[in-house]
């Protein structure tokens, strides 16, 4: 295993992510281990909001789906937008990149999903120029 991923999982128990993220971190000695964390995109997150501050996760998957009021609109992407700018200017870390999670079709999550055109002109334009933007993320399940 080289890395774990942390989902904000709203039915979920509000573990000590904090704690558990430094524990991880601090037994890793020679091996790697890349931390990753899958907020909402409501910020901060209840969740992982705290362990996302610790600047430990090497890459934050921001969920932009679940019917959340950051997600993309069929025709409006200004919530979109506001809440990426939020992300990326609070995660200011060295180490922490941050990637757009969108449902990878109409299907998957019921709501959030970027038609294809409209996410090349309209949305990475936009996500690209944080300079710790990473890429994206597909949810297919």
């Amino acid at each position: 295993m080289d890395g774990i991923d942390f989902s904000s999982i709203p039915e979920g128990e509000n573990i000590k992510w904090v704690d558990l993220v430094r524990a991880i971190n601090a037994t890793t000695n020679d091996k790697k281990i890349y931390l990753s964390a899958s907020p909402q995109c409501v910020i901060p997150d209840y969740y992982l909001g705290e362990a996302i501050e610790t600047g430990l996760f090497d890459y934050i998957w921001v969920e932009y789906f679940y019917y959340n009021p950051c997600e993309y609109l069929e025709g409006n992407s200004a919530n979109l937008l506001e809440s990426w700018n939020k992300w990326t200017s609070n995660i200011v870390l060295p180490n922490n990149t941050v990637f757009l999670g969108i449902p990878a079709s109409s299907d998957a999550t019921g709501s959030g999903y970027i038609e294809p055109e409209v996410l090349t002109s309209e949305i990475l334009p936009e996500l690209k120029k944080a300079s710790n933007y990473g890429g994206i993320m597909l949810y297919n399940r």
